[in-house]
């Protein structure tokens, strides 16, 4: 499944569908025995049903389950918010479909599952056509942010920017070193993470790259947000933050006058609990983070040094400010470091 048929749609809209077709297929596997689980998918939109039809009828039935399954609550809605059929072809969403069938994947093991799908991940941030490079931050430096903080069990992690949710599976993994009991065991499925992301595609890849090492639960509301993270403070607060916020610097919406030109307006975030209002995103992201943060957190996040300086400066200045003036280093990362490679 890895490899795309000649004329197919581009990783991003290939690695959608398969998303899409492969929490049906999980979900079905779920509703069988030994699971027996409840998986509020209707009749008539499940697996068995969309697999028993080939060609038009295929494409047909697969656009009815699109339409019906979005406005489902929970992770199933969630999955399914706006996604589309991106394959043209019938034949090719046919075999797509037949892939996807020959494998029992709850039953596989959760590492191979999650290094599958983030292998098509990486894949699809490789393409720079896609312009999805920025929803991928490189394992190596989400390895050695998460060693650097050094979760501890029955503890909550937040990402305002989490992208395909690789902060999260690389905290997990260091948290499933340290042999849960099953209470922590628990938490860590169901409570430890906590995020957003506001493009609906790519939380649909977050989620169900969460999902395959069994982050997350079929029937509960997902944990994280299609929400813009900097509108409002979200009032919770957790023990660690790790994020690669966008890197753009400038928050900005395009205005087409009646002439037909078109300005860029500045948006600036004005909000109470921030120490400086601008419109610089970096430092906005980085404010935010501040504010998650319980009094005992740990934070690592990614900007870059001109932010950093800038921050500093701000929060000195500003004496009203509730919490210390104290920063946890940065990561400064070469020129070129997120940039996609083959």
């Amino acid at each position: 499944m890895r490899e795309r048929a000649q004329g197919g749609p581009d990783h991003g809209d290939y690695l959608e569908q398969l998303t899409c077709l492969l929490f049906l297929k999980m979900a079905h596997e779920y509703a069988q025995e030994p699971y027996k689980r409840d998986t509020h998918i209707p009749k008539g939109y499940d697996w068995p049903t969309l697999k028993a039809k080939v060609g038009e009828p295929l494409e047909a039935q697969y656009l009815a389950t699109l339409h019906r399954l979005g406005p489902e609550k929970g992770m199933l809605g969630a999955i399914f918010f706006k996604a589309q059929n991106k394959i043209q072809d019938p034949a090719k969403l046919s075999r797509l479909v037949q892939l996807i069938d020959a494998d029992s994947w709850v039953g596989m093991d959760a590492d191979t599952k999650g290094d599958l799908y983030e292998g098509l991940l990486q894949k699809n941030a490789e393409d720079t056509k896609s312009g999805a490079g920025q929803y991928f931050t490189p394992r190596a430096l989400i390895q050695a942010m998460v060693e650097c903080v050094r979760p501890e069990p029955l503890k909550t992690i937040a990402d305002p920017a989490c992208g395909s949710g690789g902060f999260f599976l690389g905290a997990q993994q260091w948290l499933l070193a340290q042999r849960l009991n099953r209470k922590a065991a628990e938490f860590l499925r169901d409570k430890t993470f906590h995020g957003n992301e506001i493009v609906a595609g790519t939380r649909r890849m977050c989620l169900m790259n969460l999902f395959l090492p069994n982050i997350g639960d079929l029937t509960v509301e997902p944990t994280v947000d299609r929400a813009d993270a900097l509108i409002a403070d979200p009032g919770a607060r957790f023990d660690y933050v790790l994020a690669n916020p966008p890197f753009g610097k400038k928050s900005s919406m395009t205005i087409t006058n009646a002439a037909g030109d078109e300005d860029r307006d500045a948006l600036t975030c004005e909000r109470q609990d921030f120490w400086e209002t601008t419109s610089n995103k970096q430092l906005n992201f980085l404010q935010h983070i501040v504010t998650l943060l319980k009094p005992t957190a740990r934070r690592r996040w990614c900007c870059p040094t001109t932010c950093c300086s800038r921050a500093v400066r701000a929060r000195k200045s500003a004496a009203s400010c509730s919490k210390p003036a104290t920063f946890t280093p940065c990561f400064a990362c070469r020129p070129g470091f997120f940039t996609p490679r083959a």
